[in-house]
């Protein structure tokens, strides 16, 4: 086609389900269906995208129209772009065992209810649970003749609880999401779990802040490595130089033992058989034994900056790709926990995750744990809430002193340019020399 260089399709078609409960109450369920195809063509000019609803392929005729279309728009983008080349390949999508949609969602909601009642004990003044499961059947084919199609289902749920005493509130959450099929099946421990946590914050100590050691559970230490380091190492922010990381391949930047990673072909949350853009999907180290070894990249940003393969350009069902993480992690060590808790001595233990903030250009992060307990003489005492870590991401990474040997993974979503993508990120424990950590009652 006249002045096109390259075109892909990416066509993803599937059905959402999702329930809500508020108090054993059903508020809402339901199932929708979705067909959306993303058209991408570049030109001279840069980029010409188009979004079809209910895209049922397309003769050859139309597809010149189309194109045509996608042409006319990317003359107004002005941006040069170079593709770099990407090894293809699929991997095959892990087995189920229960295929959601086998699964009436009366008998969903009937799990899920019993899954909340778990969490009703005596303290809990509020309950709220919710379903969700993702079927998508993706075709992928463009201009240099790759072909790509696979079916994955996504489902999960999360729970809620609110304990109340005195005019205080706190709140226990836990959450499971999975590729291995239906994951709601004897899971009201979680529900249980949720509840005792909320109930036993009420007589947890408020935070006292303060530059101190500290130790960080697999969730935390997770949400760093995905927060602070795997946003840092997307190729479009080091393009852009929005990211501490650019400019910084080779060099050191934290201590010998940390290794972090993002692998998008492991068979957790994150997993992609392939890529937005149909490459083949590998492991990436971003740090090896703390040297920058590489950077997360589409073809486009692997064409500007280096330092890693394609792989990494992941999209919503009728969005053009972007850059995004997959599965993140921090590569486990060699000490155990209780090491660890005595090797901090007199610090903090930091457990959960309640949101944060990071700033990958100024290198800067605030991330909020759930809950905590005081470490007193190498031992783990009194419980503690309302307490938080931030820091510098460099200095950071210098400050890990050991990492335990049991690494644990925590699913999740992922937002970054509008979309959300599914995610998983995970760590062992980890101790913090210095580290800075608020709380409630200042130092």
């Amino acid at each position: 086609m006249d002045g096109i260089r390259y075109y892909d399709i990416r066509h993803v078609c599937g059905q959402s389900t999702h329930i809500e409960i508020d108090n054993r109450v059903i508020e809402s369920a339901g199932t929708s269906f979705f067909d959306h195809a993303v058209i991408r063509a570049l030109s001279a000019k840069g980029w010409g995208i188009l979004t079809v609803d209910n895209y049922s392929g397309t003769t050859d005729k139309e597809l010149e129209t189309l194109l045509g279309k996608a042409g006319r728009v990317s003359a107004i983008t002005a941006e040069e772009v170079s593709l770099a080349d990407a090894k293809r390949g699929i991997r095959n999508v892990p087995s189920m065992h229960e295929d959601p949609r086998d699964v009436s969602i009366g008998e969903k909601a009937g799990i899920m209810i019993s899954i909340e009642k778990a969490a009703t004990i005596e303290g809990i003044v509020n309950t709220r649970a919710n379903y969700t499961e993702r079927f998508e059947e993706v075709t992928f084919k463009d201009s240099s003749g790759a072909y790509e199609h696979y079916a994955i289902c996504r489902s999960g749920f999360g729970i809620m609880a609110v304990a109340s005493r005195a005019g205080s509130l706190q709140m226990g959450y836990e959450r499971r999401h999975s590729i291995r099929g239906l994951n709601i099946r004897h899971q009201q421990d979680l529900g249980r779990s949720a509840a005792e946590r909320a109930v036993a914050l009420l007589s947890a100590l408020p935070a006292r802040g303060g530059t101190m050691n500290a130790v960080l559970d697999p969730e935390l230490a997770g949400v760093f490595a995905h927060e602070a380091v795997g946003h840092a190492s997307e190729g479009d922010l080091i393009q852009e130089g929005n990211s501490v990381l650019a400019g910084k391949g080779g060099e050191r930047i934290g201590s010998p033992i940390v290794t972090i990673v993002d692998d998008p072909s492991l068979p957790e949350f994150g997993f992609e058989p392939c890529d937005a853009e149909g490459s083949r999907v590998d492991r990436t180290e971003i740090i090896r034994r703390g040297v920058v070894a590489g950077f997360l990249h589409s073809r486009e940003t692997l064409a500007a900056v280096g330092n890693g393969h394609a792989g990494n350009a992941r999209a919503m069902p009728g969005e053009p790709p972007l850059v995004r993480m997959s599965n993140t992690f921090i590569e486990p060590g060699e000490s155990n926990t209780d090491e660890l808790i005595a090797e901090c001595r007199n610090g903090i233990l930091l457990m959960g995750s309640r949101g944060g903030q990071v700033d990958p250009g100024r290198g800067v992060f605030q991330f909020n744990a759930e809950y905590g307990y005081l470490i007193e003489n190498g031992e783990c005492t009194r419980m503690v809430r309302d307490v938080s870590l931030s820091g510098e991401i460099l200095q950071t990474l210098h400050s890990i002193q050991l990492c335990s040997k049991e690494k644990r993974m925590h699913q999740g979503y992922c937002g970054k340019g509008g979309q959300s993508v599914p995610v998983s990120d995970g760590a062992p424990h980890i101790l913090l020399s210095g580290a800075v950590v608020g709380g409630s009652v200042p130092d």
